[in-house]
């Protein structure tokens, strides 16, 4: 095959000189956008709607029920959460949404997740669009530059998201109560925090950032069979990471979804005992 020589092949990108002399931007038959359409209308979807809620500061609590969108509350305009993730450490001079707070983290978690950022570089950035289709880009320089190169702190946002996880299940906990906040009580709301919260670990640990941590710098997994069988277990639910992301996205927002309808009064929440 020719090697591409052609003046209207030297644009850059895949089409240098160096590269095969073909013509067409790529070779595919089948519908090869839908997959990265699909996955920047669902990531739109998810901003859109969360960045209302966030910047909302209304209807994030109803007993015995708190957003995750809104836990833990770090700032002294909280609403009361009577033995709540309430933690006044910002004061009264946050002005904005408590929600801007603590999103930061979980955001933070899934933007440098592995699985996201092929989903985005795809979705957004048509970097590259789709398996075997060129990317319009120049040139290609990855996540060595800023501020792609501060995808490098995913581990730390790893050890952010394990805390939030922590209070999430500390959340679904207090959800075994009921309005008057007496215990022993189920309703729809706690099944909806239940799916949530194990949707949210099963997530957390699926990041290949845990497989490292657990599995990572063995030279011998026989002298540590514990970890061993650790790190086969996180490397059940890293086969499935990218289910667990979309699932757990979609959790998340459905449980702050249901937690606005039954503190705007548009839902009664249904009680089981």
């Amino acid at each position: 095959m020719a090697t591409g020589t052609e003046p209207h092949l030297n644009s850059g990108g895949v089409r240098t000189g160096t590269r095969a002399a073909i013509a067409a931007p790529h070779l595919r038959t089948d519908r090869w956008w839908l997959a990265p359409a699909a996955t920047a209308a669902g990531l739109l979807a998810f901003v859109v709607y969360s960045t209302w809620r966030a910047f909302a500061d209304a209807h994030y609590y109803a007993a015995p029920y708190v957003s995750p969108f809104y836990s833990p509350c770090l700032a002294e305009r909280c609403g009361t959460m009577r033995a709540g993730p309430n933690a006044d450490l910002f004061g009264s001079w946050w002005a904005l949404s408590p929600a801007i707070i603590i999103l930061v983290f979980p955001l933070g978690f899934r933007l440098t997740c592995y699985y996201y950022r092929k989903a985005y570089y795809r979705g957004f950035w048509a970097s590259p669009p789709a398996c075997a289709v060129a990317e319009p880009h120049k040139k290609y320089t990855g996540e060595t530059r800023f501020p792609l190169i501060l995808q490098n702190i995913h581990r730390y946002f790893f050890y952010a998201a394990l805390v939030v996880a922590g209070i999430l299940t500390y959340d679904t906990v207090l959800s075994f109560r009921d309005e008057h906040y007496a215990w022993g009580h189920m309703g729809l709301g706690t099944l909806v925090f239940l799916v949530n919260i194990t949707l949210i670990w099963a997530y957390t640990l699926s990041c290949h950032s845990c497989r490292h941590i657990v599995g990572g710098k063995l030279k011998h997994f026989s002298k540590h069979p514990v970890r061993y069988r650790m790190w086969q277990w996180v490397g059940k639910l890293n086969a499935r990471h990218m289910l667990l992301a979309w699932a757990s996205l979609v959790s998340v927002a459905l449980a702050d979804f249901y937690v606005y309808l039954v503190a705007s009064g548009a839902f009664d929440d249904p009680r089981f005992f």
